[in-house]
């Protein structure tokens, strides 16, 4: 168990400004491996502070030398995707060889991006008489969840200082040591000081006190809907840009004409998937009626192998969370096929990668996001159904649409009220727009249209 101490702030670790602090604990045996400092309201105004101060000369620093950074960051990265892989394993219980292939690798890759888009991308454009300027939209204030606990804060680094701003970090408090050794990166690129700062804390006191810091001129924030509602009122009364990136309770809609085991296979994968904790999970697998009972089949044996190879949740109280979740719906009539409530070990977060058939599209665990290893699969009658079970949720954030004829499925998902669909098991492309419709969020992340975020737009007319 090691005590880390102080947050990183202009440059460098400086003393935390009070004294308590927040243990961190191993999800799969509940062994505290260590401590941070608990982020104060003076911790995040120091921090805000600094990256206020950084501002002008990083805005002013040419995009050349922003990408250089940012390819310098990306290659110390790649040089300690062990360590960063074994902190996530350790922190978040991710199986290893999960944490390497996605919790280490993702990071590079979006860190690579966005080297590249700063060196490419047009920051002046002339439209007419116009002379349009894309400039830095300040200080940037992101707040990162745990399930992804290194991509989501390069997911929202990157883009903002290859646009030119500074920013504060708060990240999730069950997961704030791959943060501590992303900040270590930083420095290591040669990262002017300032520019990027990390104050670790919990949600309700740093969180809130960066969310609503007269000094922040965007905040950016990927967790749940209900505290994406909260951000969104404390920047209101400050007429303050959010970028917000939440819930999801994405449909994976298997057409007749699909290759059935395929995309049942897939769909079970994708939700079992870091333990179900991914907000874009297909977690409703949508199945024609003349097929259903084959696909439930399917789901069954296919969620059956993944007992011993997905790892806990992130924490007690998410445990508990999903294992009601799964009562809620034994409650509620939903026929159980595979898992259950019951905990599969003594020590450890763990829940069984469960499957439900016979779920209807108002039961609750078709409705709400339920953040664990559990799939429903809802049966439709025709495509049309399909498409009205589909949208038929609050969220709309992700999708899956599978069919014989790749036409069909396209003209399928254009339909669909979610940001992104994967079409026949598409691959996730670091390039493309991620964002919500509806409470899934608002704004986008990665690529161009992440960079466009942080971005103020000046016209100059001649």
């Amino acid at each position: 168990m090691k005590a880390h101490d102080g947050m990183y702030i202009g440059g460098a670790w400086r003393p935390a400004a009070g004294q308590d602090v927040i243990e961190v604990v191993n999800p799969v045996d509940e062994q505290v491996i260590g401590t941070v400092p608990a982020g104060t309201a003076e911790d995040v105004d120091a921090a805000v502070r600094a990256a206020r101060a950084a501002l002008p000369g990083w805005a002013a620093t040419p995009p050349a030398e922003r990408a250089a950074r940012l390819a310098a960051l990306r290659d110390v990265l790649v040089a300690r995707a062990d360590e960063i892989a074994e902190t996530v394993t350790a922190e978040l219980g991710s199986p290893l060889k999960f944490s390497q292939a996605v919790h280490a690798a993702v990071p590079i890759a979006v860190a690579g991006s966005y080297a590249e888009l700063a060196a490419t991308y047009s920051f002046e454009e002339k439209t007419g008489n116009s002379v349009v300027h894309h400039e830095p939209i300040g200080v940037v204030a992101a707040i990162t969840p745990w399930n992804y606990p290194l991509h989501q804060i390069v997911a929202k680094a990157a883009p903002a200082l290859a646009a030119g701003c500074t920013i504060v970090v708060k990240p999730a408090e069950d997961t704030p040591l791959v943060a501590r050794l992303f900040a270590e990166a930083v420095h290591e690129a040669g990262v002017p000081a300032g520019v990027f700062n990390l104050v670790t804390g919990l949600g309700p006191v740093a969180g809130q006190a960066l969310a609503e810091h007269p000094g922040v001129d965007l905040v950016s924030f990927t967790g749940s809907t209900a505290v994406g509602r909260r951000i969104a009122a404390i920047a209101a009364g400050q007429i303050k840009k959010v970028a917000l990136e939440l819930g999801g309770k994405s449909a994976n809609v298997i057409l007749p004409s699909a290759d059935l085991a395929k995309a049942v296979n897939v769909g079970v994968a994708n939700v079992m998937s870091n333990s179900g904790q991914t907000c874009s999970a297909w977690t409703r697998m949508l199945v024609h009626r003349d097929q259903y009972e084959e696909a439930v089949g399917l789901a069954a044996t296919a969620a059956a192998k993944y007992g011993e190879r997905i790892g806990p949740v992130v924490n007690a109280k998410q445990q508990a969370r999903v294992r009601g979740y799964i009562e809620k719906g034994v409650a509620e009539g939903a026929r159980l096929v595979a898992g259950g409530p019951e905990a599969p070990r003594e020590k450890g977060y763990f829940v069984s990668p469960t499957v439900f058939a016979d779920v209807t599209p108002d039961m609750t665990i078709a409705q709400e996001e339920i953040f664990g290893p559990v799939l429903s699969i809802l049966k439709y009658e025709d495509e049309e159904d399909a498409l009205r079970i589909a949208n038929g949720t609050v969220y709309g954030l992700a999708g899956a649409v599978w069919a014989g004829d790749e036409a069909e499925a396209v003209a399928f998902a254009r339909r669909m009220e979610t940001g992104q669909v994967d079409i026949n098991g598409g691959r996730f492309n670091p390039l493309a727009p991620f964002g919500g419709y509806k409470q899934s969020g608002v704004g986008r992340e990665l690529g161009v249209h992440g960079l466009a975020e942080y971005l103020q737009t000046k016209s100059l007319q001649f």
